[in-house]
C-alpha cells in the first residue's frame, strides 16, 4: 500500500516531473502502459495518477474502458485520484459527464482563474489565478457532486474535485524536456488548430512562455501532488 499506480497511455508520454516529486519523496510508484496490460485491481496501491493522451475519452478502446474501471473501483475505496488532461476527462466520463471538442482548444500557456473557496486553496494555494500548459482539444463538463476549482476564457471547467479526488484539464505534470518534446513531434492535428484558433499558440511562442512561466507551474505542482500524497497516507500529516 505504499505505491503509486501511473496509467501511462502512450509511449512517448512519460510521467515527468510527476516522476521527479514522487523519487524525491521516496515514493515507489508503477507505471502501466496499454500494452502491457493496465491492472484489473486497485488493491495494492495507496493513489492513482492517469497522465494525457492524444485520443479521445470517447474512443471505444479497451484501456480506456479499462483505465474507467480503475477509476471507479479507487474512488469507491476513497483512493485518491490524480487526472491530468485524458486523466481528467476520464474521471468526469467515469462520473456521468459529457466530454466533447472544445469551442476554443488550448494548447500552450493559459491564464486559469481559481474559484474562492477553501477546497481550491487547499489545493492550488492562495493565489486567484495561475498560468498552466494546455494541449487539449475537448473539454469535461462538471459532473454531478463534483466542485469546480478553476476556469479559464476559453474553458470553463479547468479543474474540479470531488472528495479526495482531483482532475485537470491541464498539464502539471509537464517539465522542460516533455514540453519539447511534445513541440518537436510532428503533430498534423496541432498544425491545423493553430492556424484556426487563437487560443493555440505558436511553437515559438510556448518555447517562450516555457521560460517564464513553468518554474511557478512546478511550484503548483509541488503543492498538488503534496495534497494527493497526503491524503493517500504517503506523507504524514
Amino acid at each position: 500500500m505504499n505505491r503509486v499506480l501511473i496509467l501511462q497511455f502512450m509511449a512517448n508520454d512519460g510521467p515527468a516531473y510527476l516522476g521527479t516529486w514522487l523519487a524525491r519523496q521516496g515514493i515507489a510508484c508503477d507505471v502501466r502502459l496499454p500494452g502491457a496490460g493496465f491492472p484489473d485491481r486497485i488493491e495494492g496501491y495507496a493513489a492513482l495518477a492517469l497522465l494525457g493522451g492524444s485520443m479521445s475519452v470517447n474512443d471505444d478502446l479497451p484501456f480506456l474502458r479499462a483505465a474507467k474501471r480503475l477509476i471507479d473501483r479507487a474512488m469507491q475505496r476513497n483512493t485518491p485520484v490524480l487526472g491530468h488532461c485524458l486523466g481528467g476527462q476520464l474521471m468526469a466520463r467515469m462520473l456521468g459527464a459529457r466530454v466533447a471538442a472544445s469551442p476554443a482548444p488550448e494548447v500552450g500557456w493559459h491564464r486559469m482563474e481559481c474559484t474562492d473557496s477553501p477546497v481550491v486553496r487547499e489545493w492550488f494555494g492562495e493565489a486567484p489565478a495561475h498560468a498552466v500548459f494546455h494541449w487539449h482539444y475537448e473539454a469535461f463538463d462538471l459532473p454531478a457532486g463534483a466542485q469546480r476549482l478553476a476556469s479559464s476564457a476559453a474553458c470553463p471547467n479547468q479543474a474540479f474535485a470531488i472528495g479526495p479526488h482531483l482532475a485537470l484539464q491541464f498539464h502539471v505534470e509537464v517539465d522542460a524536456a516533455k514540453v519539447e518534446r511534445w513541440l518537436t513531434d510532428r503533430d498534423d492535428e496541432y498544425d491545423r488548430a493553430q492556424r484556426q484558433h487563437g487560443t493555440v499558440h505558436r511553437r515559438e511562442r510556448i518555447r517562450q512562455d516555457t521560460q517564464q512561466y513553468l518554474g511557478h507551474q512546478t511550484d503548483l505542482a509541488d503543492r498538488i501532488y503534496l495534497r494527493w500524497a497526503t491524503l493517500a497516507q504517503l506523507i504524514p500529516q
